[in-house]
């Protein structure tokens, strides 16, 4: 495995961009107006598609953790072209949806959010369940939800059309972890072939511990089910300068593989780019990936992204503001 690298120039940007980002209708700063590592698009903040006090379902003032998902050739008779999965965090969270023909909006709030619960007889009952990530699974044909609830516990649930979900089992918990791990959550699941490792979905997840630094962990697994942990973090919060790093999702682009993750707002409030590899054997921390807006709706946080394309043009959904208390946004590349 190589050893740890920063890119220093872009690194620096990373640390020292407390939030001037792109203004709507103002030029970049300087900050934004470098090159994104890896080649991936500079996305700019477009509109706001989400926001608390305008959801019927709202009983935390709240809402984190975007994922958004192309609905063509998966669901029959799909409520629109796209499903954009969030939820509350704060007890008792809930699973929810909202749907649309477009990456940049209008998205339609399900009337009966939300679609997964805090309590699940005879599964679980626990005091929220938040962070959706669903998988489009090609090889059985259905969603797949991934969701935390404690934060200790990562659960899988399926559905045929993203909106009925069949429970079925603890995927990922802190017991599978180092002594002294206290959070194993916000996962996110990517098909991601490893051959020498007999994978074929990989797992990228946050971990905290008593040391109280949450760092971005992995795992890999044959059919997404059953996996193996790696015991030792993909990426450190103190590799990056960071007192704590979140909200993992994994890219590829020319032949490589990046994972992207944010910041916590103590430590910018940006999205960070580290190239891991298409084997995940590099470990290139190569500083920004994109720079938080210091103004709405991101007021010098964005988090928690999620990646789609729409007629060639590639989109970044995402959480825009301060922890528990932002909205869900859309930026273009």
């Amino acid at each position: 495995m190589n050893e740890p690298h920063i890119n220093r120039r872009v690194f620096l940007l990373a640390t020292a961009a407390t939030g001037a980002g792109l203004a709507v209708g103002t030029g970049a700063s300087p900050a934004s107006a470098a090159a994104v590592p890896g080649g991936f698009p500079d996305y700019t903040y477009r509109r706001t598609l989400l926001e608390p006090s305008k959801l019927k379902y709202n009983p935390t003032g709240e809402i984190i953790f975007p994922c958004i998902r192309g609905t063509a050739g998966r669901v029959a008779s799909p409520l629109g072209k796209y499903y954009l999965y969030y939820a509350p965090h704060d007890a008792p969270g809930g699973i929810c949806l909202a749907y649309g023909d477009s990456l940049e909006g209008p998205f339609t709030e399900y009337p009966t959010n939300p679609l997964v619960k805090n309590v699940w007889s005879p599964h679980y009952s626990v005091s929220h369940v938040s962070s959706p990530h669903v998988l489009w699974n090609e090889d059985v044909k259905e969603m797949w939800l991934y969701f935390h609830g404690e934060n200790t516990t990562t659960r899988l649930a399926r559905s045929k059309d993203g909106i009925t979900f069949t429970y079925d089992k603890v995927v990922l918990s802190s017991s599978m972890m180092p002594a002294g791990t206290t959070e194993t959550s916000y996962a996110r699941v990517f098909q991601h072939d490893l051959p020498t490792r007999n994978a074929r979905y990989v797992m990228l997840f946050m971990l905290n511990n008593t040391t109280n630094h949450r760092d971005i962990c992995w795992g890999w697994s044959p059919d997404g089910r059953s996996w193996t942990f790696d015991q030792t973090p993909l990426v450190r919060h103190s590799d990056v300068g960071a007192v704590n790093i979140g909200g993992p999702h994994l890219l590829t682009r020319n032949g490589s593989a990046y994972v992207v993750y944010n910041s916590d707002k103590e430590s910018g409030g940006n999205l960070l780019i580290t190239e891991v590899g298409n084997d995940f054997g590099r470990r290139d921390h190569l500083g920004l990936f994109h720079d938080s807006l210091s103004g709405a709706p991101d007021n010098g946080r964005s988090a928690a992204p999620s990646f789609g394309t729409e007629g060639g043009v590639p989109y970044m959904v995402y959480e825009a503001g301060e922890r528990l208390a932002g909205a869900i946004a859309v930026a273009r590349g």
